[in-house]
């Protein structure tokens, strides 16, 4: 080989293996990027969330209780008396199944006769309730099988009601998540991608020697990402209408919660630009942000069906409340009254991000 070119190659090692940022993103790619995403990325459904109604209150009942309380597919968080009730949980989003057992079950079933049972379930994402109606009905007719194994025929029939999405079309929940991923994506790359620039350019420097703050460079650096990413939704409803996703909430809620969800992405961003040198290591630092939050939302995989210390990451996540936030205004028609919640959390985690964010682009300029 000639000298010159094997110079230059062992030029490229140096250089390669003296990136502190690259060498740990590449192991965190190949190790614990590998982990997270083979504990979070399930696509067995587990631990869904389900509220039971007992109308009957006979032994028969209680059995079949049993059978969905040792289930692992099902988690039993409420066990009302009224139908109502139990339908609060399923609007609030606490549970997302509801299983009624009619008064006169027991009686019916012992006389022979068909008895009916109910599941409600919550069709905003299509997969996990299609899969959670799958598992329930199969431990109705395991039930009846033990129960009743000299019966030919199955006098348990279940009846299924689809809240929010009756027909279960995959497009509803894809095209919001998409709308969200979008959303986070551009909050955290575009600052990102024009603080480095910057730098990369010199231009930062005659930034600072002009009469202005650093905090009104910070916020000049804000403001066009979160204008942009507000207007971006207008273009998304188009997308929406075509694929008859309905939108039966308000669209300034939207729009002012939509603001609120890319602080914290806008927060990000500004975090991971401090710490760039280089546009090249700016993106790597954005995508080594943005899977561990897009993976922990619960877009991909429902968070009650990953272990028990990833959902406690999951909480950190801001996509998992926005995506809240966007299924409900576009397909539950949900208003302040019931997202509160998850706005109060986007907000802790956002203007804590924002401060710290604003104390890190300060030094890192000084």
């Amino acid at each position: 080989m000639p000298v010159a070119f094997i110079g230059l190659l062992r030029k490229e090692t140096i250089q390669f293996f003296r990136d502190r940022v690259i060498l740990g993103l590449i192991l965190w790619l190949y190790t614990i990027e590998v982990v997270i995403c083979a504990m979070a990325l399930s696509f067995d459904v587990e631990n869904v969330p389900m509220a039971v109604v007992d109308q009957d209150r006979s032994v028969l009942s209680r059995t079949l209780l049993q059978k969905f309380a040792l289930s692992q597919s099902f988690d039993l968080k409420h066990q009302e008396n009224d139908v109502s009730v139990a339908e609060r949980h399923l609007t609030r989003g606490e549970v997302t199944t509801i299983f009624v057992i009619p008064p006169g079950f027991e009686r019916s079933v012992r006389a022979g006769n068909q008895a009916k049972v109910q599941f409600l379930q919550d069709g905003t994402d299509s997969n996990i309730a299609a899969n959670s109606l799958y598992y329930a009905k199969g431990i109705v007719n395991a039930f009846v099988r033990e129960q009743f194994p000299q019966s030919r025929d199955t006098n348990v029939v279940s009846v299924t009601r689809i809240w929010y999405n009756p027909q279960l079309t995959t497009a509803n929940f894809m095209v919001l998540s998409m709308i969200a991923l979008a959303g986070m994506m551009v909050g955290v790359i575009h600052p990102a991608a024009s603080i480095v620039r910057e730098k990369e350019r010199g231009t930062i420097e005659q930034l600072l020697v002009t009469p202005i703050s650093t905090m009104q460079l910070f916020l000049a650096k804000l403001t066009p990402t979160m204008i942009m990413g507000i207007l971006s939704v207008f273009p998304s409803l188009l997308i929406v209408r075509a694929f008859d996703v309905p939108l039966r909430g308000s669209l300034a809620l939207f729009l002012a919660l939509t603001g609120v969800f890319l602080l914290s992405a806008i927060a990000l961003g500004v975090l991971i630009a401090s710490y760039s040198r280089t546009l090249q290591q700016a993106l790597l630092l954005s995508f080594f942000g943005l899977f561990p939050v897009m993976f922990l939302s619960g877009t991909l995989t429902p968070v009650e069906s990953m272990p028990v210390f990833l959902q406690a990451l999951s909480y950190l996540s801001p996509l998992r409340y926005y995506m809240d936030i966007i299924t409900g205004i576009f397909l539950k028609g949900a208003g302040w009254m019931e997202l509160w919640d998850e706005t109060l959390s986007l907000l802790a985690i956002a203007v804590p991000m924002l401060i710290l964010a604003l104390a890190v682009f300060r030094r890192r300029l000084k």
